[in-house]
């Protein structure tokens, strides 16, 4: 990836043949089961393999940690049936999956969607819209929170809709910031017809579902955030050595080895929170919810921290995009609010601290 990561984002190009050589190292169903053709690898095996091919190009493996959750949600909440269905394909990402949740009026506050799905007879009527969809127009699966039943959380349900499903339509596709090489639309449901047979679990756990999905959702954005400040103190690294002021290279100056040591040291400290968060999910600890807010919340802060820094040390340098510097800065700008804001981590945490 990392030959073709300035050209991507610049062009805006999907790199879909290249996410199938991926798959085909094992990196479509990382942590499905392997009888459905997943690679069945644990939480922190996932966690390592998503910060190194971040190093590569974060946008992308940003698109692979999200087709990844979509992958095991179906894997763990479908029937036999629906595993055997659905998964053998996204796991070889002959193809490819989005993960619908936030709506228009809805991000944060996630339980107030309002796409509902209107039971008749042996299929749900859909109708509603999804914003900020990852791969959204250009994908294959798209696996829906709607309403099914009453307000709030326990109303929602999960379905599992194809592409070509008529009443199934995609808006314009979305100038970004960085997360160039992953197309972003909104989806839009107009009377689509889905049928019972492609709902994931009963009706009402769609937000129970959704947020169980989240939770390893964050330890992989987390971790794709550690592959971008990993390359970023490497370049920062690099250019210190090559780059001389004042008649001396870079690297003399003290203020700046010293900055170096801390980029190093914040991003030892934000790996290990993000493994040892991994680590409590794989297990089902009782405080692994808490510990992956904790995990997304420090290390997607402290990492665009890091990228920032390494930004600074490029000087003038580093504003432009010749240098890779500023890519990683942008990719993982957005880990800090997709997947839970970074104040809504504050949130989780602070509730799991302060309940009885």
């Amino acid at each position: 990836m990392a030959p073709h990561m300035a050209e991507w984002d610049e062009k805006e190009i999907f790199p879909v043949e290249t996410l199938r050589k991926a798959a085909q190292l094992g990196f479509g169903g990382i942590y499905v089961k392997p009888d459905v053709g997943g690679s069945g690898l644990s939480r922190l095996d996932t966690s390592i393999i998503f910060e190194a091919l971040s190093t590569g190009c974060t946008s992308t493996t940003a698109y692979i940690s999200i087709h990844n959750m979509c992958a095991w949600m179906i894997d763990t909440f479908g029937s036999e049936e629906q595993r055997h269905r659905f998964c053998p394909s996204l796991c070889s990402m002959e193809k490819l999956a989005s993960y619908c949740l936030t709506e228009p009026g809805s991000g944060s506050d996630a339980a107030s969607l309002l796409t509902s799905a209107r039971r008749k007879g042996d299929a749900y009527v859909l109708n509603g819209s999804k914003a900020f969809i990852s791969g959204g127009g250009d994908t294959d699966v798209y696996v829906v929170m709607c309403r099914t039943g009453g307000p709030g959380p326990k109303g929602i349900s999960c379905l599992v809709l194809e592409k070509g499903t008529p009443g199934l339509s995609f808006g314009k596709k979305e100038r970004k910031v960085g997360w160039n090489s992953q197309p972003t639309r909104a989806v839009i449901f107009e009377d689509c017809v889905v049928p019972v047979a492609n709902r994931l679990g009963a009706e009402g756990q769609g937000f129970g579902i959704a947020m169980k999905g989240l939770n390893g959702g964050r330890i992989n954005i987390a971790s794709c955030s550690l592959g971008a400040a990993h390359a970023s103190v490497l370049l920062a690294q690099e250019h210190l050595t090559v780059r001389k002021q004042f008649g001396e290279p870079l690297t003399s100056n003290q203020y700046l080895q010293f900055r170096l040591a801390e980029m190093a040291t914040h991003l030892v400290a934000a790996r290990l929170m993000v493994r040892n968060a991994a680590q409590a999910l794989q297990e089902g600890r009782e405080d692994a919810v808490a510990l992956c807010s904790m995990a997304k919340l420090f290390a997607t802060d402290e990492c665009f921290a890091i990228c920032n820094q390494a930004l600074q040390m490029h000087g003038g340098y580093g504003y432009l995009k010749d240098y890779a510097v500023q890519q990683f800065l942008r990719d993982i700008r957005v880990h800090q609010i997709l997947e839970g804001t970074n104040e809504v981590m504050r949130m989780i945490v602070a509730r799991s601290l302060l309940q009885e």
